[in-house]
């Protein structure tokens, strides 16, 4: 697959691990990873530091537990406009290829 197609279809994806409750860092990384197993974890956490950068992820410190501490994200507002903006934006794709007869 194309790198900058990639990229952008990770950045959708794991926004959309974020719309529900927050997440701690390393579940999101395993959830993708079963979805992406050619991806590897620098990569996703390259992407949710560039999120929480753009302020678009938010990110906190969990309860210590027995371990260290767990750093946590959840989506802002501003992520959940960008979330539906690229939600619509790969809908109007799809809708375009399968025009195409792509899809």
């Amino acid at each position: 697959m194309d790198a900058q197609l990639k990229k952008g279809v990770l950045e959708l994806c794991l926004l959309q691990c974020l719309a529900g409750e927050p997440k701690y860092g390393y579940d999101v990384i395993q959830t993708m990873h079963r979805h992406f197993p050619e991806v590897t974890e620098s990569t996703f956490y390259a992407i949710l530091r560039r999120l929480a950068k753009e302020g678009v992820a938010d990110t906190f410190q969990g309860s210590v537990s027995n371990g260290p501490v767990r750093k946590y994200y959840r989506l802002t507002d501003s992520g959940r406009e960008r979330l539906a903006k690229m939600a619509e934006d790969w809908r109007r794709l799809r809708e375009i290829l399968e025009t195409l007869g792509i899809a």
